[in-house]
């Protein structure tokens, strides 16, 4: 089953929430999980993609956290706890899955990072994603670079 644009982002919107918790409160991811399961309407959601981020992205948490410190002012411990929910998933994805074009990653990310982060956290998020899209997903940002501008 192929699942909208819409719909992917609305599973990364709840990803993130659920991050976000799990983050501060320490919760159970799992409990976590049943509760945003239960609580929400997925109707219009990509649900498996949401399962997938709330188990993968714990599992590879150290490798993200690595992958995103590079690209930091401050330690991670240090962010916004939004906006270390919002880099955690995008880095994610930049990793795991380059299904997803890392223009599409980082445009959600900062959505995210505007719907629910500080004021100016967008742009920090921004700049962040920037740097490491063009070190992790190295060849398509080359390859998009050459492409002429639309119209």
């Amino acid at each position: 089953m192929n699942f909208s644009a819409h719909e992917r982002a609305r599973a990364r919107r709840y990803a993130m929430q659920a991050l976000y918790q799990w983050d501060l409160s320490g919760t159970d991811l799992p409990m976590i999980r049943r509760q945003f399961l239960e609580a929400e309407d997925f109707s219009r959601t990509d649900q498996k993609y949401f399962i997938e981020l709330l188990s993968k992205l714990p599992e590879n948490v150290d490798i993200i956290d690595e992958n995103i410190s590079i690209y930091l002012d401050r330690p991670i411990e240090q962010l916004d706890p939004v906006e270390r929910a919002v880099l955690r998933l995008a880095v994610y994805e930049l990793l795991f899955r380059p299904d997803i074009p890392y223009r599409v990653t980082i445009n959600e990310a900062v959505q995210l990072t505007k719907k629910f982060g500080a004021e100016q956290g967008h742009a920090y998020v921004n700049g962040v994603l920037d740097k490491a899209a063009h070190t992790l997903r190295a060849a398509e940002c080359s390859k998009a670079g050459k492409q002429p501008a639309r119209q």
